[in-house]
């Protein structure tokens, strides 16, 4: 498989996320994003064994998208710090079950982690530990009993978008640990980072990356919405 790059300099590399490709080493000992892209560095810039590639954000395993990396420790701690104070933004597509009840909206729940399950619960009123989490949602197009719809978090919080559209009886298309009645055939889920925005970290202009979603059958539907804003 073929590291699919969408943008590189002396400071940032963004890429394209495989759906079903952990961004980062984990005890599966599947092959991960970093590892595919530090030896694409290493390879391109002729630096075996000596390319430092920072991570700054990521996506839950079975989501496709963009993803930043930094290729300085100066440019590192500067994305990671826009990522934590929620000054990057990020644009995302789903496929979601169901039909919404009104075009558009704003969705803020309470989220509560059950770090055993890896899931989280969205509540209306907070409780106990729970985070705020706060979804910008838009319908882009709608094809029998499924949705298009495009999602922008204003809060960076695990699972929110998939809690948000699930808490409105619109899962994610294959995301069964969120109340999708079946998996997809890959056991990826039909969420995708469309575009990430951030303050390049030497130049402080707005730069925007930006990739279309996985070529399959489930996500014809973004294929007939493409170009809708």
């Amino acid at each position: 498989m073929a590291l699919d790059v969408l943008f590189c300099d002396n400071h940032l590399l963004a890429v394209a996320k495989p759906a079903g490709m952990p961004v980062v080493p984990d005890d599966s000992g599947d092959l991960s994003l970093f590892d595919m892209a530090r030896s694409w560095v290493e390879v391109e810039f002729d630096k075996p064994g000596r390319a430092f590639l920072g991570v700054v954000h990521r996506l839950d395993r079975p989501v496709s998208g963009v993803v930043l990396f930094a290729r300085t420790s100066k440019a590192a701690a500067r994305l990671t710090e826009q990522f934590r104070e929620q000054q990057a933004a990020k644009t995302y597509i789903a496929i979601c079950h169901g039909l919404p009840r009104q075009d558009d909206g704003k969705l803020v729940h309470w989220l509560s982690k059950d770090e055993r399950r890896n899931r989280v619960t969205a509540s209306a009123s907070k409780r106990g530990n729970a985070k705020c989490a706060v979804t910008q949602f838009r319908a882009l197009l709608c094809e029998g009993k499924q949705t298009l719809v495009e999602l922008i978090p204003e809060t960076g919080r695990p699972h929110q978008l998939r809690a948000a559209m699930a808490s409105i009886d619109m899962p994610v298309l294959g995301d069964v640990k969120y109340g999708a009645p079946k998996p997809l055939p890959d056991k990826t889920i039909a969420l995708h980072a469309r575009e990430l925005t951030v303050a390049h970290p030497t130049t402080k202009k707005a730069t925007t990356f930006s990739c279309q979603p996985p070529v399959c059958r489930w996500w014809a539907l973004a294929r007939q919405g493409h170009g809708r804003k």
